[in-house]
């Protein structure tokens, strides 16, 4: 079972004063799966009704039993207001909180009670947790037992245990449940009227070290009356948060918080269930026109582009077919594109597609890029405001400007000069925008250029600095004054991207504004065609063991594919796939400076660069298109075989492992565990979702064969270039999910036949 959850935290009102003369909040919400925070929102300063819009989506790695919403002001310790809810039924609604302690709902309890008319048979048994929460990356846990009654309230405390959220606790507590006078010949017997009153609470606590005491994990009431006739009862029980903490609140006197929350739970079933389904999506790039492919048809259905792109980016990159496919509806969005000005500014399903990939595949690329400046704009707190209307009393507007122009410079700097780390996939896509972008827009010299900046600047790079903690380059968001200062980064940032001929927002200078077009187009000509091409001399592969080993003057050429060098035509090329290893080649080798070695499977291929600055260079982006190779050695030569053995380690085989680690290259391009069959699942849920689109599809494709007038207005809405087309491979995407439907429908059937409870209990 894989589940998902969309969320977003809309807006809070009326949040209860601040007590003091200003009485308003700087208030962020969280979202919390039981006690463990995964979101947070932006703090909104100065509000009792704090709007935050924000979106927030996650795959649950674990099971959980409550989703907990937090408002917290800045400068409390602890939350102001909170909303637990149950999954059973979720919808957009304005919901009233309830105060409650920061407390959680996670695990269980395995308990024990005997009811006896000889007391020491008379107790309570503490056996066993499990499932306790980690707090603060540790759980000591233990429990407290106490008796509650009308008139009588007796508690007992377990050993903690510590460093487990599983404890075994084995601990039994006698309590006497008789009325204290009454000794008589039945002294012994219990009265069925005291025992109804009564009832068992067993909370458990972490023992913590910490100023605020110790953390409440749960707990249970369990009343008397569950022993029956019997005296014995023996059961496990989920933990449950305190009631309102032990405190009286009115619900008036809280606020309310807005939400939209979506879950989902697929049940994915085995490979071969998928088959029919899958290969349609897979052959999506093939299909002509791709506008009846059946990824295409899944963003033409679905009420919002990414709901179908995220699944789609993720199949797609799992099987390696993510190129092709964003190429082919690329190419047929920028066919329809009429405005060379307005190339991929919609929200398309190519953008979307396109969107998703770079965060997936380029999370690394950020983090090497933008995350040492980031981190080091959020600690310096360096004012960089312009607008003279918001600038404080404090500040000069001359120094924020130095200093916002600081910060433009750098990130621009450490942007434009990061090609070599940009991953293949990308580098790729880039390739295939800026080929279809040039041939269809023939007269517009800059197209080629604007189609990558509009993904890499604009949709890349500026949201990254616009909200760092959304691509992992801060924990959360940044205080208000350092979000003001990455708004006007992010802001110029995009200008700057968007190759505009006008001056820049910060600079007023025109002549450094056109040097930075001309350092934009050459990283987007680098990362749109990632090649380098230079003249270096090579020691000869073609000889023997005992033949002439010389040097020859080369022109060596590189893409994302192949590694070539020739004299006026090839005289060999090397797939990317086979290079192994590319290191430094010891200087004692051959005598010779700058050298480094290519190494393949049969043997190395030996280069001298120009210069130790282009040597570097090769080494780095020979590493970076092979790092994904799946045999790359762990160890090599790091000198030459000659004279029968090898220089670095007197081993005389050729083929003896290497006696030196390989240098740590950059990390793999796309560093992501996918199940293909559960985004298959996930792509069959949304086409089951919009089934009735899908027929409507099927008749608007009827409709355009048989009518050669305008389009119905009701059929308007989906693109169709050709209807016979397009009709066939909906009637195959409604045959496999129809299957896939039965095979739910049995499941469903067969599994509440043999898991009743545990299925009411889900």
């Amino acid at each position: 079972t894989s589940q998902t959850q969309t969320r977003r935290s809309r807006e809070a009102k009326n949040i209860p004063p601040y007590p003091g003369p200003n009485k308003m909040r700087d208030c962020y919400c969280t979202v919390n799966l039981d006690q463990e925070e995964v979101f947070r929102t932006k703090i909104v300063e100065k509000s009792l009704c704090p709007f935050y819009g924000e979106d927030f989506y996650c795959e649950i790695p674990r099971s959980f039993r409550h989703l907990s919403f937090y408002i917290f002001d800045r400068d409390a310790t602890a939350p102001l207001d909170k909303k637990t809810h149950r999954f059973t039924s979720l919808d957009k609604q304005w919901a009233n909180n309830r105060c409650l302690c920061f407390c959680i709902m996670q695990g269980k309890v395995h308990l024990e009670l005997r009811l006896s008319e000889v007391i020491t048979d008379s107790g309570v048994i503490i056996l066993e947790c499990q499932g306790l929460p980690i707090v603060n990356g540790q759980c000591d846990p233990y429990a407290a037992v106490s008796l509650l009654g009308p008139s009588r309230s007796e508690a007992k405390k377990t050993k903690v245990k510590r460093k487990t959220n599983n404890p075994q606790f084995e601990e039994v507590f006698y309590f006497e449940v008789t009325r204290p006078l009454s000794y008589t010949k039945r002294q012994f017997d219990v009265e069925e009227e005291d025992v109804d009153k009564l009832a068992l609470r067993v909370d458990l606590w972490n023992a913590s070290n910490l100023k605020f005491g110790d953390e409440f994990l749960g707990g249970v009431r369990v009343p008397l009356r569950v022993l029956g006739q019997a005296g014995v009862h023996d059961a496990w029980y989920f933990l449950q948060p305190r009631e309102n903490g032990g405190k009286s609140v009115k619900v008036d006197e809280l606020g309310s918080l807005r939400l939209n929350i979506v879950y989902t739970e697929d049940h994915v079933f085995p490979s071969e269930h998928y088959t029919p389904l899958r290969d349609l999506l897979l052959h999506s790039a093939n299909v002509e026109p791709v506008s009846a492919s059946t990824a295409h048809i899944l963003g033409e259905v679905c009420r919002e582009k990414q709901e179908a792109a995220i699944p789609l980016v993720r199949l797609f990159l799992h099987y390696g077919k993510i190129v092709p496919f964003i190429s082919a509806i690329a190419h047929a969005e920028i066919n329809r594109t009429q405005d060379p000005n307005t190339i991929f500014r919609g929200n398309s399903l190519t953008s979307k597609c396109i969107d998703e990939t770079m965060k997936l595949a380029g999370m690394h690329y950020l983090q090497v890029t933008l995350k040492p400046i980031i981190d080091e704009i959020c600690t310096e707190h360096k004012p960089c405001e312009i607008d003279p209307v918001k600038l404080k009393e404090s500040e000069n507007l001359e120094t924020n400007r130095e200093n916002l122009r600081h910060y433009v410079d750098r990130i621009f700097n450490v942007i434009t000069t990061s090609g070599v780390r940009c991953p293949t996939v990308m580098c790729d896509i880039f390739f295939s925008l800026r080929e279809s972008a040039a041939t269809r827009f023939q007269v517009d010299q800059d197209v080629r250029y604007t189609a990558v900046s509009s993904f890499i600047f604009l949709r890349f790079f500026a949201p990254a600095i616009l909200s760092p903690n959304l691509f992992h380059l801060r924990p959360h968001h940044p205080d208000p004054a350092t979000s003001r200062t990455l708004t006007l980064i992010s802001k110029t940032i995009q200008t700057l991207g968007s190759l505009a001929k006008s001056k820049s927002v910060s600079f007023s200078a025109q002549r450094a504004h056109t040097f930075r077009r001309g350092e934009i187009k050459l990283l987007i000509s680098y990362l749109s065609f990632p090649f380098l091409y230079r003249f270096m001399i090579k020691r000869a592969q073609g000889r023997n063991r005992f033949g002439m080993k010389n040097f020859k003057k080369r022109w060596f050429r590189l893409t994302n594919h192949e590694f070539t060098y020739h004299r006026t035509k090839a005289l060999c090329s090397i797939p990317i796939e086979n290079i192994l290893a590319v290191e430094r080649l010891e200087e004692e080798s051959f005598k010779m400076k700058n050298m480094f070695q290519v190494i393949q499977p049969e043997r190395a291929l030996y280069i001298q660069a120009n210069n130790c600055v282009e040597a570097r260079d090769w080494i780095d982006i020979l590493t970076k298109v092979s790092q994904c190779n799946r045999k790359r050695l762990s160890t090599y030569h790091p000198s030459a075989y000659l004279n029968g053995h090898w220089l670095c380690c007197k081993l005389s085989a050729d083929t003896a492992p290497g006696c030196t680690p390989c240098t740590g290259g950059l990390p793999a391009n796309i560093q992501l565990d996918v199940d293909g069959d559960r985004e298959t699942e996930r792509i069959y849920s949304l086409f089951s979702t919009y089934m009735t689109k899908l027929i409507k599809m099927q008749e608007a494709c009827g409709s355009k064969s048989v009518y050669d007038g305008p389009e119905q207005e009701e059929y308007s809405t989906f693109v169709i270039d050709d209807p016979q087309e397009t009709y066939k491979t909906l009637k195959q995407i409604i045959s496999a999910v129809q299957t896939l439907e039965q095979q739910h429908t049995k499941y469903k059937r067969d599994n509440f036949k043999a898991f009743p409870v545990s299925k009411i209990s889900k």
